[in-house]
């Protein structure tokens, strides 16, 4: 996958942009005058994208990106009331829906990540960032009581400890800390960026496709502590009838690299 998005002279504000090149797609956020603020109007796009390829198996890896200086800075605060109103959330169904997608996610964090962008990208599998990015949450700040599954997740990925700290200080924290955390996965120069995102792309697309779906799936379950013993075992034991199991068992005896095929 080639990638081309930064362009940190745009002005523009647009939709998020869904590319897909064979086994990868790109969701990228395009209002870098705002920081990439996510708008109510781009809610029903993203999570469209998300349904569009969770119905697309050829799509194994969902990359996160934006343009501009910063990764994003969440949510429009501005649009909370009308959440208050209704007593419906769409950004916090969007980042569980991100957590579920049957394609592994990967955020491409170029530059600083604030507010409810945080969770999006901790929603996403992995997190990729660069030297000299930062990262807050500022919802105690702002007097707001942060959704429930988002605190879940901060919890249960990066400990008691790390989500008290930045929920309750909203306290900035730089990559370094960033990385030592749990947060980011991978922390690279800036234009080392989009070859360490190459490398996880090609690692991620040489395994078996079926255990990266089964798999993700059961880890996540696990770690919000609905881990289901029956379907984990079932997916074990369908792992076990594939195709792609023999490939593999084949291609260790000869000496070569697996050509799976998802079957």
């Amino acid at each position: 996958m080639t990638t081309t998005l930064q362009d940190p002279a745009a002005d523009t504000a647009a939709p998020p942009l869904l590319a897909i090149d064979g086994a990868v797609a790109a969701i990228t956020l395009r209002r870098p005058g705002s920081h990439n603020r996510i708008e109510p109007d781009d809610l029903p796009v993203l999570r469209g994208y998300l349904r569009q390829l969770d119905a697309d198996p050829a799509v194994r890896v969902i990359v996160f990106a934006s343009t501009g200086k910063s990764f994003s800075s969440g949510f429009d605060l501005s649009r909370l009331g009308k959440a208050a109103a209704t007593g419906e959330n769409l950004f916090e169904q969007f980042t569980d829906e991100i957590e579920n997608a049957r394609a592994v996610t990967i955020a491409r964090l170029h530059g600083p990540v604030y507010g409810g962008a945080t969770d999006l990208a901790l929603a996403c599998d992995f997190r990729l960032g660069v030297q000299g990015m930062r990262m807050f949450m500022p919802a105690s700040r702002l007097g707001l009581h942060y959704y429930g599954h988002g605190i879940r997740r901060w919890v249960s990925r990066l400990g008691l400890g790390a989500a008290k700290k930045l929920f309750l200080t909203s306290r900035a924290i730089q990559a370094e800390e960033m990385l030592r955390v749990g947060y980011l996965d991978a922390l690279v120069a800036p234009e080392a960026l989009d070859a360490e995102l190459r490398t996880w792309l090609d690692e991620l697309l040489a395994v078996a496709p079926i255990p990266l779906v089964t798999m993700k799936r059961t880890l996540n379950e696990t770690a919000r502590q609905q881990y289901d013993e029956a379907s984990a075992q079932q997916a074990h034991v369908a792992s076990l009838r594939t195709r792609d199991l023999h490939e593999a068992l084949a291609a260790f005896a000869e000496n070569r690299a697996p050509r799976f095929e998802g079957h």
